[in-house]
């Protein structure tokens, strides 16, 4: 029953190019400035006030993220005009993206939802997937969910990620054993 992919750890993360509102065009996968990892997180969009919890919450770990040269972006399937609206409620620094597409999202693994009414949003989206890409391009951490409710808790992540990017600790990728 492989009626979905899933992006495995150690896999090359397939970079997208999309629009932020600012017009700049954003890479996902392509770590910005003098950072060599970036943490990418993929959330349902402006209508899930979960995923705008989420985001603001994550401003506040940036400096310890950047101090480990990871860079911070988002993205979801929202148009344009959703995520000006979206704007309103977010406190964040990090560059948000617009327009992720449906094939986008099915190569990243991510699910992929229905919206239950018009009242929720006018097309498919993709449910919270988070990736850590290291400085080979290559997917270091993920965690992909079905739905809003489970996602990784910031503090965890971060304090892992200081674990994983300190070299004296040899960390390699986990969960890519094959065999039988």
């Amino acid at each position: 029953m492989d009626w979905q992919n899933k992006l495995p750890a150690g896999a090359k993360y397939p970079q997208h190019t999309l629009r932020t509102l600012s017009g700049e065009a954003l890479t996902l996968g392509a770590p910005r400035g003098d950072a060599d990892w970036q943490l990418v997180v993929i959330y349902r969009g402006r209508h899930c006030p979960l995923c705008t919890r989420y985001l603001n919450e994550l401003e506040g770990f940036l400096p310890r993220l950047h101090a480990l040269g990871i860079d911070v972006v988002a993205a979801s399937g929202d148009s344009q005009s959703q995520l000006e609206e979206h704007m309103s409620r977010l406190q964040v620094s990090f560059p948000l993206a617009y327009g992720l597409s449906v094939a986008q999202m099915r190569e990243l693994g991510v699910y992929i939802s229905i919206p239950r009414s018009e009242q929720e949003t006018d097309h498919e989206f993709a449910e919270p997937g988070l990736f850590v890409v290291n400085e080979h391009g290559t997917v270091q951490v993920v965690d992909i969910s079905n739905n809003p409710f489970v996602r990784p808790q910031l503090e965890a992540l971060v304090s892992g990620l200081e674990w994983i990017r300190n070299p004296d600790n040899h960390y390699p990728i986990r969960g890519t054993f094959e065999g039988n």
